[in-house]
């Protein structure tokens, strides 16, 4: 019996390591299919890469949790399987908690740290100045350095925080709460309650992100595949582009001829139309150049035989889109379900997060999870795609919204053409809201499941106090897990919570102020996705040709912090009061450099 518990744990963990490589090949490309050739950077993408591998390990560590502690119970009987002794149970929970630990310091590193550093280590590239031999390694090192401290001040002040100020449910004692399930989320130390702030810091700013990105995503992902199939094929605009490139130089003849012979030269109404005529031709020949590379045309056999597949793939995708929307609106209901119910029942209220005691309404999702779970390993699947779609609605929102400040628009996020400084910050936003998801899955989409899985228990008096309940012969007996557990409950020898729904549980219980924000949050979110699922399935889709134009531009728009390094720089030299020299004798030459600095790629 030990035997085969060892066997399900370690093909459990088997099963994560390969959702982990496959993380990482869907990271790279990712990375690779919305970064723009032109600027490509190693470090840039690395960082990425590693993000963005780090955060989909983080969000599938969640199946795993449930799919452990589920194993330990029989589901049938309510009882905990033979093999799984108290002591196997805690060193199962021991390497969750080492692994989650690991993964969100990870998380927290690369977003305050590693990838500030990298963007101000692509920001101070200049071409020109490495050229002659004024910008070194060291130099550049100190400039990204110097930008970074302030973060690394960040994170100190954050981990003096949580580690300093009590927590709201150490200060009172939990007096507020009966149940032992709570007095125990409050046993923790200085360190893990440091890390518990942090993260919860962490997580209220991803939830913040998430209602607006990932909110309008999860609206627009499935209505993008049912909206995929062009309004007019690439062959039609090459055959409409021809023809309207044709009259634009017909028309240009005409002009010239008509002005051939004058003395005085063109008149100025004549040269105003040429030259608009002369803006339009260039557009359109972008255009149809345009038209010819998605029709193939000097292209790899492999590229044009992907694009045919594609289109005659269209209807599935179809099918695919409707499907999609189906699950999303399940998934909204259940939501909205579960957050009326915490609302409305929470055993606690707002000091704990809204945390509830069992679900008092139907709710789909969570029945369809435990519903699924007589089939192993179907319910831990359909967990990991049900993350992978908050994930795509997240890219999908970026994307759509783009990076803002209020509604100024700072970068766009377009595939092909996300400029290097703008794959960062989108990094570290979807870290931010994955973080965000992980809250929602595990307290609002499959509450129950996320906690306890399909874990059960016997709730039958024991014969002697040396045996477990027997409910073979009762099978009525047998009921799910929640957080209702008091300190005279059978249920505490059968049923064991997962460690992200603990730890989630700690931060809503310790800082409620994270729990009420959290939670509030996710109406906020529900809106925005119906307001948005509204507005995109009743609009029209239509040939956007401006940015059919936008696209055949060779150089790009430079964004608002484009030239960040160059802000930057004034800003320093202000406060030391001494400039670079390469600024002093050539201000021509040095306005020049900083002109191309940001739109150079660096090493």
């Amino acid at each position: 019996m030990a035997a085969q518990g060892y066997v399900q744990t370690s093909l459990i963990w088997v099963a994560y390591a390969v959702a982990v490589v496959l993380a990482f090949i869907a990271a790279a490309i990712t990375t690779f299919v919305w970064q723009t050739p032109r600027d490509r950077s190693a470090i840039v993408s690395t960082v990425a890469i590693i993000s963005l591998t780090a955060l989909l390990a983080t969000v599938f560590l969640l199946p795993v949790d449930i799919a452990l502690v589920s194993s330990t119970t029989s589901t049938a009987l309510g009882v905990k399987k033979d093999w799984a002794t108290p002591g196997r149970i805690r060193n199962i929970l021991l390497t969750l908690k080492i692994v989650y630990y690991s993964l969100y310091s990870f998380d927290a590193l690369l977003c305050l740290l590693v990838i500030p550093f990298s963007y101000f280590w692509y920001e101070e590239y200049d071409e020109v100045e490495e050229q002659e031999g004024n910008q070194t390694v060291g130099s550049r090192l100190w400039g990204a350095f110097k930008y970074t401290i302030a973060f690394v001040l960040l994170v100190v002040i954050i981990f003096l925080v949580g580690f300093f100020v009590p927590a709201s449910g150490a200060r009172d004692g939990g007096k507020h709460l009966d149940l032992d399930f709570f007095k125990r989320l409050l046993e923790q130390n200085h360190g893990e309650k440091a890390l518990t702030f942090g993260v919860g810091l962490l997580i209220t700013l991803g939830t913040l992100l998430y209602v607006l990105y990932t909110g309008a995503g999860l609206a627009l992902f499935p209505v993008s595949f049912i909206k995929s199939a062009p309004s007019v094929s690439a062959p039609q605009l090459s055959e409409n582009t021809a023809s309207q490139l044709e009259q634009n130089r017909e028309r240009q003849r005409q002009l010239e001829m008509r002005n051939a012979g004058r003395s005085d030269g063109m008149p100025a109404k004549d040269r105003r139309e040429l030259e608009a005529l002369a803006r339009e031709e260039r557009t359109l020949v972008r255009r149809e150049r345009l038209a010819a590379e998605a029709q193939g045309e000097g292209k790899s056999f492999i590229v044009r035989a992907w694009s045919k597949t594609c289109a005659v793939f269209r209807p599935i995708k179809l099918i695919g889109g409707i499907l999609l929307i189906l699950l999303t609106l399940i998934v909204w209901v259940s939501m909205l379900i579960t957050g009326i119910d915490k609302a409305a029942n929470s055993v606690c209220k707002e000091h704990c997060g809204y945390i509830l005691a069992h679900i008092n309404v139907f709710q789909p999702i969570n029945w369809i999870f435990v519903q699924s779970a007589r089939a192993f390993p179907v319910d831990y699947v359909l967990m990991a795609l049900l993350i992978l779609l908050f994930f795509g609605a997240s890219i999908s929102g970026v994307a759509a919204v783009g990076i803002r400040f209020l509604w100024l628009r700072i970068f766009q996020i377009r595939r092909g053409r996300t400029a290097p400084q703008a794959l960062l910050v989108a990094t570290v936003m979807l870290a931010l809201m994955m973080l965000g998801v992980n809250y929602a899955v595990a307290m609002m989409v499959a509450p129950q499941y996320a906690s306890y899985g399909t874990q059960t228990f016997c709730d039958l008096p024991a014969h002697h106090p040396d045996q477990r309940p027997d409910c073979s012969g009762t099978p009525e007996a047998v009921k799910p897990c929640s957080e209702w557990v008091d300190s005279s409950a059978r249920s505490l020898q059968a049923c064991t919570p997962t460690v992200m729904s603990t730890f989630l549980n700690r931060v809503t219980l310790n800082w409620p102020v994270f729990g009420a924000i959290d939670f509030w949050a996710q109406f906020a979110f529900l809106g925005v996705f119906l307001v948005v699922f509204l507005t995109s399935l009743f609009r029209a889709p239509r040939l956007n040709v401006s940015d059919l134009d936008e696209e055949a531009e060779v150089d790009e728009e430079e964004g608002l912090l484009a030239s960040t390094s160059r802000r930057f720089g004034a800003t320093w030299q202000d406060i030391t009061g001494r400039s670079k020299r390469s600024y002093g004798t050539n201000g021509a030459e040095g306005e020049e450099g900083g002109e191309r600095n940001g739109s150079g790629s660096g090493a």
